[in-house]
């Protein structure tokens, strides 16, 4: 009987987590970490996330859907001030924030301005995640972790937990879905199970392509290129054991001069990427893939409205 009384008085708890930091924290890494799969794309160039990618983490006794924004910043461009509005509407919508700040790198102006714009949403929970920690010793682990409490301090609030995660080293990445679950509002699971991400396939499928595009580039590059997929539809008239989705996809560049950038000499840049994000396309989607890639000019896109609109943002 008592067993049975347990069993109604276990509570599901369901919501949404955002993570926030300057760009390149490791917000995607532990995103996909947190998932067990690839759901947002992670690159070493700071910035590559331009939309909210939710990710959901199953647990018998909860539903964690994670949402991993652009990195607030400076804006310089009409897209870099669009990314940042994103970021302050998910702030105002989620049930809980993870500020990622990496522990190889000194607290900034950048990690100031952020904390100083979270001191101003009071109602939400806040929880310090200190992310990178495979790249430092334990003494300037130590520091990080009182510079950021002391932080919170200065600002006016405290952390609900400050929690240190390496996520290339696998390392307390269960302990942050641990701590994050409890400040979740009581609900039944709001996705079903197996559902990993709610973004659309064809998001997905751009987004990994522009990935494999950014891989050695000039530095000069990663904002400038876009990815838009045109149709994805299974090629007629195969055996139903053999199938083949065709996708079509534009690389979209800012200037003529970066096409060769991007297509390499005699086309072996193109062809790399292409090799590269079909591999996991086809993890992604399960069947195999055939992809044609073409790069276009979208004259000065990052500040022109109409550009931006029909680019998706």
């Amino acid at each position: 009987m008592s067993a049975r009384n347990q069993e109604t008085e276990a509570v599901h708890r369901a919501g949404f987590a955002c993570f926030v930091g300057r760009p390149n924290a490791g917000k995607s890494t532990l995103t996909n970490a947190l998932v067990g799969q690839k759901v947002a794309i992670t690159s070493n160039r700071p910035q590559t996330t331009r939309h909210t990618v939710r990710g959901i983490v199953h647990r018998p006794e909860a539903q964690l859907i994670l949402v991993d924004t652009p990195g607030l910043h400076k804006p310089r461009t009409l897209l870099g001030e669009r990314l940042n509005d994103v970021v302050r509407t998910t702030w105002a919508e989620v049930d809980v924030i993870g500020f990622c700040l990496p522990a190889d790198q000194k607290l900034g102006p950048g990690d100031k301005f952020i904390a100083k714009e979270l001191a101003g949403i009071k109602k939400t929970p806040k929880v310090a995640i200190i992310t990178k920690t495979d790249l430092v010793d334990s003494k300037t682990l130590a520091e990080q972790l009182i510079a950021i409490d002391q932080l919170g301090k200065e600002l006016g609030f405290e952390w609900t937990q400050i929690v240190p995660v390496s996520a290339v080293g696998n390392k307390q990445v269960q302990l942050v879905a641990d701590l994050l679950i409890p400040l979740l509002p009581e609900s039944p699971p709001l996705y079903p199970e197996g559902d990993l991400t709610d973004e659309p396939e064809q998001v997905m499928v751009a987004e990994l392509i522009r990935e494999a595009a950014l891989e050695g580039v000039r530095d000069e590059l990663p904002h400038s290129i876009a990815v838009v997929v045109e149709e994805m539809i299974p090629r007629e008239n195969r055996p139903a054991d053999r199938p083949l989705l065709d996708i079509h996809a534009n690389v979209y560049i800012e200037r003529p001069s970066q096409k060769g950038i991007i297509i390499g000499p005699k086309g072996s840049r193109l062809k790399e990427v292409g090799m590269k994000s079909r591999k996991h396309i086809e993890a992604l989607l399960g069947t195999p893939v055939f992809l044609d890639l073409h790069v276009k000019v979208a004259k000065d896109w990052q500040r022109d409205p109409k550009q931006l609109r029909k680019l998706g943002f």
